[in-house]
C-alpha cells in the first residue's frame, strides 16, 4: 500500500506485491521500487487526483494545487500497469463496513477510510482467502510506530483529522473474531 517498500523487508513483508494501492501523494518515485509485475491501482478520492494521473502521464505541467501534500511528478510505473480503483470499494469500506455517515456535520471533516481498509475491501471482493499482516495501530501510545519502515509515529496518525482509527481498529476485531480473516498479526 502508498509507498510501503518491499526492498530490504523482504522477510517482512514478501517479495512479490501483485497491487499497490496508491493516491497521488503516496505514490512511489523512486525507480528503485519498481516492479513490472506489480498493478499499480489509483484510489480517488478527489477530481484532482484523476487532473494527476492524466498529467503525469501525458507529460504536461503537473498542477500540485488542491494537494495535502506534494504529489509525485512522475511515476516509476508503465501505462499498463495502472489501473483506478472503482469507488464502490471506497463506498464500501466508509459506508457498509465501517458505518461512516454519509454526510458529515459541517463542525466536522468528512472521515474516510485508510489505504489499508480500502486494500482489505478490494481482497473481500476478489480474494477466497484473506490474510491480515500490519494491522494493528497502538492508539494509545504516540511514539509507537506506525509502518513497519519510516520513523512515522502513532502522533502523526492521532493529528489526522481523515481517518477515524478507532472504528477501523473496532472492524478489525470483529472481523478476526468471527474468522473472516486470517490474522498473522501477533497480539
Amino acid at each position: 500500500m502508498n509507498n510501503g517498500p518491499v526492498l530490504g523487508y523482504e522477510e517482512d513483508v514478501g517479495k512479490r506485491t501483485t497491487f499497490r494501492l496508491f493516491y497521488p501523494e503516496s505514490v512511489f518515485s523512486d525507480p528503485t521500487h519498481s516492479d513490472p509485475n506489480t498493478t499499480a491501482v489509483l484510489i480517488v478520492f478527489k477530481p484532482q487526483d484523476l487532473r494527476w494521473l492524466l498529467e503525469v502521464l501525458s507529460g504536461t505541467n503537473i498542477d500540485t494545487n488542491g494537494f495535502w501534500k506534494k504529489p509525485a511528478l512522475n511515476l516509476i510505473y508503465k501505462r499498463y500497469q495502472i489501473r483506478i480503483l472503482d469507488p464502490y470499494i471506497i463506498r464500501e469500506a466508509a459506508h457498509h463496513l465501517l458505518h461512516f455517515p454519509k454526510v458529515f456535520p459541517k463542525n466536522q471533516k468528512p472521515k474516510h477510510p485508510t489505504t489499508g481498509i480500502i486494500a482489505l475491501t478490494l481482497a473481500f471482493h476478489i480474494c477466497s482467502e484473506v490474510h491480515l499482516a500490519g494491522f494493528k495501530y497502538n492508539v494509545n501510545n504516540p511514539n509507537s510506530p506506525l509502518h513497519y519502515y519510516g520513523n512515522a509515529t502513532m502522533s502523526l496518525m492521532n493529528k489526522n483529522a481523515y481517518h477515524n482509527v478507532t472504528a477501523e481498529q473496532l472492524f478489525l476485531k470483529r472481523i478476526i473474531e468471527k474468522n473472516m480473516v486470517i490474522n498473522l498479526t501477533p497480539d
